[in-house]
């Protein structure tokens, strides 16, 4: 199973990266956890290029990243969804994952997989994509201080939605 994540991947769409001197195409947040609130996790730290905030900035980016979709159903006066980012999510995914099959190497996308990177059974984190899908998952990697407390906090809420989804699945059978 894979769970598109690319549209909270890429914040480069949302954030205005020039706006710090950032080509906003060169630009790559991996984001791991879930895909609510807390449980979205930008790893600010493994950007691409490197980048460097005061904590107040980092708190505030994260924050925005961790609210794309309700700032996008806000901007739209409750007058829609953020359905148009995950179509574009999900059509960059495929371009990515064809890519991959058809022989490119390197590509990269964050996706929610059964994971044994934390003690949830499902997390996102970055997967090298190859022939035959997934190559290999390049785990959470090296984190700061903050990132490690994100994820912490972020465990309790993510174990809950995945019970809430298994116990979901087992009521289809």
């Amino acid at each position: 199973m894979l769970n598109i994540w690319s549209y909270l991947r890429h914040p480069d769409d949302l954030l205005g990266p020039e706006e710090v001197g950032l080509d906003p195409a060169r630009v790559n947040v991996p984001v791991i956890g879930g895909h609510a609130g807390k449980t979205i996790i930008p790893l600010i730290s493994q950007c691409t290029p490197k980048v460097d905030f005061p904590q107040d900035q980092l708190t505030a980016l994260t924050g925005r990243i961790q609210e794309a979709g309700t700032e996008v159903v806000k901007a739209k006066a409750g007058a829609g969804s953020a359905t148009l980012s995950m179509a574009y999510a999900g059509a960059r995914f495929v371009f990515s994952l064809v890519d991959a099959m058809n022989g490119k190497e390197g590509v990269v996308e964050c996706s929610f997989v059964k994971s044994q990177e934390t003690e949830c059974t499902y997390f996102s984190t970055p997967l090298l994509l190859g022939k035959k899908g997934i190559e290999k998952n390049l785990g959470i990697g090296q984190v700061s201080s903050f990132e490690e407390k994100m994820i912490s906090d972020a465990i309790p809420e993510l174990k809950a939605s995945i019970k809430k989804g298994e116990d979901f699945v087992k009521t289809l059978k």
